[in-house]
C-alpha cells in the first residue's frame, strides 16, 4: 500500500508510525536525519537533529534537538511501540558543508560531528546502518515510506534540470517597470516600521487602522493561531491578539501579515516549495530577533523587521528565475558560489540591488534600506553595520540548518571577523545554532504539501 500523506519532520522532533501509511521527509543541510524501520513489525520513524550534543548543561530542551540525547530517546520510543531491536535498520543523511566553504566550516564541522554521534549510538545499540550519505557539499531529502519501509536519500530541489534554456536578462527598464508596478507596502506596515525605528508606540491607534483592512486582519488572525506565535489560547479578534500576545508581538503580527502577499507568490523560482520565500523571511526575522536579544547590539524589534524584509528584492527577480529555475539551481550548486554571484552572472543584477530600489521607493527607514542592500556584504562600514551582521548571521543559520524553503548560499570567509564585530567568536557558533527558536522549526509542519 503506497503512502497516502507526506509529513515533513521538523528539526528537533521525531515521528513514529506504527501502521499508518505516511511518507516521512526531512530536508537536510548541516542538520542530520535518521530513519529507523523494523522489518518484523513495520514500525518506523524519523528524527531530525540539529546539533551533536547540548551546548551547555542548562540548554537541553527539547532533547530531540541533539544526537546524544535525542537518538536514544527515539530508539527507546520505537521499542516501546513494539519495534524489535534485532530487526531495526537505519538510514542516515545530512551533515553537509553547504555553500561556499571556509576554514571555519571545516573546523566546526557541526554536521559531521552530529553524524558521528549518531553512528556511535547505533553501533552501541547493535542497530544495522544499511544506508548512509553524510557530509559533502549539497543539501538532500531523507524520505521514509512507512507503508513499505523503503527509504531514499535524494538531492533537495527541483530535479528536472534543463540542459539548454534561454534566461531572459532583464534590462534596467524592465527592473524599473517591475519595481514601479509592485503594490506598495500597506500604510499601517510602514507606520509600524517607523514607530519601531523611533522607539515609540501607539498600539491602540495601530490596531484601529489594521481593523479597517479586512485582508490584513484575516492574515493576522491566521498567523496568531499558528506555531509561529506559540499560541496558548485561540485568538479570535485583534482585541484578543493584543491581550494574549502583547504589544510587541502584535506589532510583529502586523508586519508579518502585511508582507505575506509579497513573498507568498511563487512555487518555483527562489522558492523550493510553495511559500518558501515567505517562510524563510519569517524564520529569518525570528532568528534575527533572537540574535539581537543575545548580543544587545541592536533593538530586537528592528532586527525582526530587517530579517523579515531583507530578501524583498527576490520578489521582483523571481519572475526571471522561475522559468529557468533548475538551471539556476544547478549552476549555483555546481559552481559552489553564493547566490549574489549567480544572479549577477545570469541576470545582470542581484536581489540586494533590486531590494534597495524598492526600499528607497517605499521610503523605508535608512536602517532597513542599508540591510536590504548589504546583508550579503555586512562588513560595509556604516552605523547600521551591527544590524546587517545580525541579519546576515540569521540568514546563514537558516541556510545551513533550516533548508528546503528557498535557494540561498552565503559566503562565510569573513565569518570570524563578522562575529567579532558583535563580540562573539567562531567558538560561539554552536550556541547561535541553539538560539534558533523552536517556532521556526515547528512552522514547517504547517507548510502546505507541495512539490519540492
Amino acid at each position: 500500500m503506497a503512502a497516502t500523506q507526506r509529513y515533513q519532520v521538523p528539526t528537533g522532533t521525531f515521528i513514529i508510525c506504527e501502521h499508518e501509511p505516511l511518507l516521512l521527509q526531512a530536508y537536510l543541510g548541516t542538520c542530520v536525519g535518521l530513519a529507523l524501520y523494523c522489518k518484523t513489525t513495520g514500525i518506523g520513524g524519523m528524527i531530525h537533529l540539529l546539533l551533536p550534543e547540548p551546548v551547555s548543561h542548562t540548554s537541553f530542551n527539547p532533547p530531540e534537538k541533539y544526537a546524544s540525547t535525542g537518538v536514544p530517546l527515539f530508539i527507546e520510543s520505537l521499542l516501546a511501540k513494539g519495534a524489535q531491536r534485532e530487526t531495526l535498520v537505519a538510514s542516515l543523511a545530512g551533515g553537509a558543508l553547504v555553500g561556499p566553504i571556509s576554514e571555519q566550516d571545516l573546523g566546526l564541522d557541526i554536521g559531521g560531528r552530529t553524524a558521528d554521534t549518531v553512528r556511535a549510538i547505533l553501533t552501541a545499540k547493535g542497530i544495522e546502518l544499511v544506508q548512509s550519505e553524510t557530509g559533502g557539499f549539497f543539501t538532500c531529502c531523507l524520505s521514509l515510506n512507512t507503508a513499505t519501509g523503503k527509504c531514499t536519500i535524494e538531492p533537495a530541489g527541483h530535479h528536472n534540470v534543463m540542459e539548454q534554456v534561454n534566461i531572459k536578462t532583464p534590462s534596467a527598464g524592465d527592473i524599473k517597470s517591475a519595481v514601479d508596478h509592485m503594490q506598495p507596502v500597506p500604510q499601517v506596515a510602514l507606520k509600524c516600521m517607523r514607530l519601531i525605528n523611533q522607539g515609540k508606540y501607539a498600539i491602540e491607534q495601530l490596531a484601529e487602522e489594521v481593523s479597517k483592512d479586512q485582508v490584513i486582519t484575516a492574515r493576522m488572525l491566521g498567523l496568531a493561531n499558528s506555531a509561529m506565535f506559540a499560541k496558548r489560547s485561540p485568538v479570535e479578534s485583534l482585541e484578543h491578539a493584543l491581550i494574549y500576545l502583547g504589544q510587541d508581538q502584535l506589532v510583529k503580527l502586523i508586519l508579518t501579515a502585511a508582507v505575506q502577499s509579497y513573498f507568498d507568490q511563487s512555487t518555483m523560482g527562489y522558492s523550493l516549495c510553495k511559500g518558501g520565500l515567505y517562510h524563510h523571511a519569517v524564520g529569518c526575522a525570528q532568528v534575527a530577533e533572537a540574535l539581537a536579544a543575545k548580543t544587545r547590539k541592536v533593538d530586537r524589534r528592528i532586527a525582526y523587521t530587517a530579517g523579515l524584509l531583507h530578501d524583498i528584492g527576490k520578489v521582483v527577480l523571481d519572475q526571471y528565475v522561475a522559468p529557468a529555475y533548475p538551471l539556476f539551481y544547478r549552476q549555483a550548486m555546481e559552481k559552489n558560489e553564493n547566490v549574489i554571484a549567480t544572479e549577477k552572472r545570469l541576470l545582470g543584477i542581484d536581489h540586494t540591488e533590486v531590494g534597495h530600489l524598492l526600499a528607497k521607493q517605499w521610503l523605508f527607514p535608512e536602517s532597513l534600506v542599508h540591510v536590504i542592500r548589504h546583508h550579503h556584504q555586512p562588513g560595509k562600514k556604516s552605523e547600521h553595520k551591527p544590524l546587517a551582521v545580525i541579519v546576515y548571521m540569521a540568514d546563514l543559520l537558516l541556510s545551513r540548518f533550516h533548508i528546503g524553503f528557498e535557494l540561498e548560499r552565503l559566503d562565510t570567509r569573513a565569518l570570524s571577523d563578522l562575529l567579532g564585530y558583535i563580540d562573539l567568536t567562531v567558538d560561539h557558533f554552536g550556541d547561535l545554532v541553539d538560539l534558533i527558536p523552536d517556532t521556526v522549526f515547528r512552522s514547517i509542519a504547517e507548510t502546505p504539501s507541495a512539490e519540492f
